[in-house]
């Protein structure tokens, strides 16, 4: 079994496109923490209400829906994870405006 200190810590990243890739790159190592922290009585769950996201539904334009697909294929990505980091890069990068 796997100590905390030999599980590798997920690094800082400077996209959601970066973060989304990584975890999807370490899934394996995640699922088999999780299984051991549920045998290991260590697994802890959210607090009722919270939520780290939330699901939405949003109508796209065809067009936009295909470019953000090929785009996602591109960087190797779900093209859901690619359109939800492309809205949040650019929601920051308009509020880091505002705020100046």
């Amino acid at each position: 079994m796997q100590t905390k200190a030999d599980r590798p810590k997920a690094p800082k990243f400077t996209t959601e496109a970066e973060e989304a890739k990584w975890w999807d790159d370490h899934k394996e190592m995640v699922e088999e923490n999780l299984i051991q922290a549920i045998r290991g009585g260590t697994a802890r769950q959210f607090a009722r209400g919270t939520r780290v996201s939330r699901n939405v539904t949003i109508r796209l334009a065809e067009a936009d829906l295909d470019l953000a697909r090929q785009q996602a294929e591109e960087k190797g990505l779900p093209y859901q994870t690619y359109i939800k980091s492309v809205l949040h890069e650019e929601l920051v990068k308009r509020g880091l405006r505002r705020a100046s």
